[in-house]
């Protein structure tokens, strides 16, 4: 007989990102793989520390918040001792913007996301849209196996980071004409990163569900939902 595990959904933030429609997206596929799943509007839960003890992974979607520091350390003690975290663009990568600790943590943190030209946009998301491609960089990893560079029409992270993180897959930022930068930039679009005895893993594609319904998109998070867990 399987064991149950445990995933905890914590949720919220800016509307823009649709954390209820986008977690609802993968939460049939956590409890098709055995994981009895509970859903929190928010990172309070965090504090419950003996709850977070048997949590197997948590998978936070929770964009432009902020996090308490009692909530903090409830979480990051919790990945530190062996429960997983995952999530996807704004909600793992641009959530407690109030909390250094927190960007230490995670590994990478959103700075932009370049838009079009200023002559095309409209005042809309759209301004934000670009193609452009996710390059698979590590193809032995169980999250990328498989997958061959993919093109997106979505926003591009640019991601600020530092060395600790195993990156899984990358994109570049071009420098048009336009831009106040010089010369293109390489930021990672998926890693992970091992803290204490738990796993994180972070994929930068995902703005909306139409993304997160990408086959290869949804493959990567999938399967890095089960790398990270317990």
């Amino acid at each position: 007989m399987t064991e149950t595990k445990s995933a905890l959904v914590v949720r919220g933030g800016w509307d823009g990102h649709q954390p209820v429609e986008a977690t609802d997206l993968f939460i049939p596929f956590l409890r098709v793989n055995g994981y009895d799943v509970r859903i929190e509007e928010g990172p309070k839960i965090y504090t419950d520390t003996g709850y977070l003890a048997g949590v197997d992974l948590i998978v936070q979607c929770n964009t432009m918040n902020t996090i308490e520091r009692d909530e903090l350390a409830g979480l990051m003690g919790a990945v530190e001792a062996g429960t997983g975290l995952a999530g996807w663009h704004g909600g793992i990568a641009d959530s407690y913007r109030n909390s250094s600790d927190y960007l230490h943590f995670i590994g990478g943190q959103f700075a932009c996301h370049p838009g079009k030209h200023p002559d095309e946009r409209v005042g809309d998301a759209s301004d934000n849209f670009l193609d452009y491609r996710v390059e698979i960089t590590d193809r032995r990893h169980p999250i990328t196996a498989g997958i061959d560079d993919f093109s997106l029409t979505t926003e591009q992270y640019w991601v600020l980071t530092d060395d600790y993180i195993d990156v899984l897959a990358t994109t570049t930022l071009p420098a048009r004409a336009f831009d106040p930068w010089h010369r293109p930039v390489i930021a990672p679009a998926v890693w992970t990163r091992r803290w204490g005895a738990g796993r994180i893993f972070v994929a930068t594609p995902g703005h909306s569900v139409d993304v997160l319904q990408d086959t290869n998109v949804k493959t990567i998070i999938e399967r890095g939902l089960l790398w990270a867990s317990r």
